[in-house]
């Protein structure tokens, strides 16, 4: 059975769409409710009809954020043979690092981050780092050990993504980027 979006939920996936592009450019703290607002083409007051604090509408951007990457994960998941854990995570990582291309996807994860003294950004960060840890060991039966590894890198793939490190030559810069290919 499809099931017709109603127009309050056609707004809130739109408000959340502009919400992931605002706050990954100025993040949580200085993002007003009205810039996502106006990118969204709706008014102030309908967003927190919507979403009654800026908060929720943060973290249901932090969710769209998150639903993005993992329906992009499995995507790239579902085209490959069974293979072996190293070779899925390698594949995880590639399709992570095209995901990523999008720096919006790294901005909206970097701010929330910077945001998690706040006590429900924190909880809603560990939620979705929890989904994507979890996706990542059902599709790929990894070790721990190399999970680990896989999150580390990870974190290294959006520091060098979000400082643009990519094409420095900087020493310290090549220190952290040779040989990396994500």
């Amino acid at each position: 059975m499809n099931r017709t979006l109603s127009r309050a939920d056609e707004r809130r996936a739109t408000v959340t769409n502009a919400a992931i592009e605002v706050f990954a450019v100025s993040g949580y703290r200085g993002t007003p409710v009205a810039e996502v607002a106006a990118v969204a083409g709706i008014s102030p007051a309908y967003v927190f009809r919507l979403f009654p604090t800026k908060q929720d509408l943060f973290i249901a951007a932090l969710h769209a954020c998150f639903d993005e990457i993992l329906a992009g994960l499995l995507a790239d998941m579902e085209n490959l043979p069974a293979i072996s854990p190293r070779r899925a995570l390698a594949a995880l990582a590639d399709a992570y690092a095209d995901l990523i291309t999008d720096r919006k996807l790294i901005m909206l994860q970097v701010h929330a981050l910077a945001a998690s003294d706040d006590p429900e950004i924190r909880d809603a960060m560990r939620a979705q780092q929890a989904r994507l840890v979890e996706f990542v060991t059902d599709h790929t039966q990894a070790a721990q050990a190399e999970i680990q590894t896989f999150v580390a890198r990870g974190q290294l793939c959006h520091l060098v993504a979000a400082l643009d490190l990519d094409n420095s030559t900087e020493p310290w810069a090549t220190r952290l980027t040779e040989g990396l290919v994500h």
